[in-house]
């Protein structure tokens, strides 16, 4: 499927990596940098760039162990800060010298939150973003159910996913088809993509390094349940609550607005969420649940309302909007809306000159 008109796509050679990005709007536009999910790429944000207002430079890369970036490791004991200092890298490498805005979809949350950490930005829109402590394993004050952090990382990976898109299966005969669990996760059951466009995310999906130093990642025995804690490599491992934390942002200084959307109907980042090993347990999916007081199911979006509600406690601007019924992607299920909300955003947000 080509890009939509006025969408080009690239390949670049940063400080860090070489890098794919599809990019929109005029080079010395007002920059808006959007980061992808886990299992996904820069074209999942396509469809939003012909309606933009034209005064934005919009670019999206392929994040290394995704799309057509060089395949680089992951370094998953700095989290998600690999992900940020590659967009960062690309942000240099671009030229641009002003402070972006930046957008992080799912796993893209905790990576701009990161980037913002350690640069000046205009903006974080988070898309449904994985828990400001990481994904699995973790009680609501941000502790982890066991010391080793057991419950997360690459063993929690579904084998016969990871094998599929292995085998680049492009089928819909089993629901761990790349291509059913697109339809029934990433957004609300009732949608569809149309045919064409489905087949193209399929085939992104299908560029997903596999493994040790991509998905899912290493792992390590643990005597806690269920028996594997988190390795060293890889994105499963970077999203662990071991590495993965984004709640520094309460203390950032000055403090960018911050715009979050949620689809009530998520099954990925939810208190709850399909995807955890404490719910998966609590549903008798996986044998030997501990119980609740010892392992409960992660409760990720009251997480994450904690946190913005004390970043907005301390100075900050933040808007939240919940997209009732959309499930984890609001800007493909409900994309008419959510673009009108996310574009109002970035036009009430002073624009930063450049340096």
């Amino acid at each position: 499927m080509d890009l939509p008109a006025g969408v080009t796509s690239h390949m670049i050679q940063t400080g860090r990596l070489r890098t794919r990005y599809i990019e929109s709007g005029p080079s010395d536009g007002i920059p808006v940098l959007m980061i992808h999910g886990n299992l996904s790429t820069g074209r999942f944000y396509e469809h939003l760039m012909p309606g933009a207002p034209a005064t934005y430079r919009i670019v999206a890369p392929d994040m290394r162990g995704f799309g057509d970036t060089e395949q680089v490791a992951i370094d998953a004991t700095r989290g998600l800060r690999d992900w940020a200092d590659d967009a960062y890298s690309l942000v240099e490498e671009l030229g641009i010298t002003r402070p972006v805005h930046l957008v992080g979809w799912s796993t893209g949350g905790a990576a701009i939150a990161n980037y913002a950490e350690e640069h000046p930005v205009a903006s974080l829109t988070l898309v449904d973003p994985v828990s400001p402590y990481g994904f699995g394993g973790m009680r609501l004050d941000g502790t982890p159910c066991f010391s080793d952090f057991a419950g997360s990382g690459g063993g929690t990976g579904n084998p016969e996913f990871i094998k599929r898109i292995a085998e680049h299966d492009t089928s819909s005969d089993s629901p761990f088809s790349p291509r059913n669990v697109i339809n029934s996760s990433y957004w609300a059951g009732t949608h569809r993509e149309p045919k064409e466009r489905e087949d193209m995310l399929v085939e992104e999906v299908l560029k997903s390094v596999t493994g040790d130093d991509g998905n899912p990642g290493d792992s390590t025995a643990s005597p806690n349940w269920p028996g594997v804690a988190p390795g060293t490599r890889g994105v499963l491992n970077a999203l662990s609550g071991k590495y993965c934390n984004w709640a520094g942002i309460v203390n950032l200084d000055p403090k960018p607005p911050i715009l979050w959307t949620h689809g009530t109907a998520d099954i990925v980042v939810a208190d709850g969420s399909a995807w955890e090993m404490g719910t998966l347990g609590k549903m008798g999916f996986v044998p030997g649940w501990p119980g609740e007081e010892i392992f409960p199911p992660q409760p990720m979006v009251t997480q994450i309302r904690s946190v913005l509600t004390r970043y907005r406690a301390a100075g900050g601007r933040v808007e939240m909007e919940m997209f009732e019924g959309s499930g984890h992607g609001p800007l493909f299920d409900a994309a008419q809306r959510w673009s009108k909300l996310f574009f109002e955003f970035l036009a009430s947000v002073e624009v930063p000159a450049p340096v």
